[in-house]
């Protein structure tokens, strides 16, 4: 078990399966505000709870495509932050597959900083509190977009989305490992 492989791992699916469809309909998803890609994640994380509540599902896409679903729109998020009033709808291939490479290397640096001061405690943990997890940093950055960005002590949107990133990886790399559903 070398958390840092297997992150690296999973990543590199997300990112692959992100660029394949970055060919197919390029960077549309610029036109998105961060609060729409909010509710994409929401909608992803509120199906596979519904899914592990209901022990069945009628559309055949698997829950696995779903947290990579949650990666991808976070790293999307990730990259709306950092553009800010940049208008461009469509970004060139390469400068995207950079962005999402430097919000990759951030976020594992923080799972790696955070995973030596826990432990790695989300070995122990259930993939549905994961999934629970991401739905209350979900909710926390609902309530930071609705003040306009503005905390008074709690960390920012950004923080918030690489957490999501990270709690998905996990939860991938257990679904991988057949363990703690």
């Amino acid at each position: 078990m070398n958390t840092s492989s297997q992150y690296d791992a999973v990543i590199k699916l997300c990112k692959d399966i992100f660029l394949k469809k970055m060919k197919d309909y390029g960077t549309a998803w610029r036109i998105l505000r961060t609060s729409s890609l909010t509710d994409q994640i929401f909608i992803k994380a509120q199906r596979i709870r519904s899914i592990e509540q209901k022990g069945t599902q009628k559309i055949q896409d698997d829950i696995k495509g779903e947290y990579i679903g949650i990666i991808n729109y976070c790293v999307m998020a990730l990259i709306q932050l950092e553009l800010g009033n940049d208008e461009r709808t469509e970004l060139p291939y390469d400068e995207t597959a950079a962005l999402y490479e430097k919000h990759f290397l951030a976020t594992k640096k923080l799972m790696e900083d955070k995973n030596h001061d826990y432990g790695e405690a989300w070995r122990d943990m259930r993939v549905s509190s994961l999934t629970d997890l991401i739905l209350m940093k979900i909710l926390r950055v609902k309530q930071i977009e609705d003040n306009q960005g503005k905390t008074i002590i709690s960390e920012g949107i950004d923080a918030n989305y690489m957490d999501m990133i990270n709690y998905s990886a996990f939860a991938l790399i257990k679904l991988t490992e057949g363990v703690g559903k």
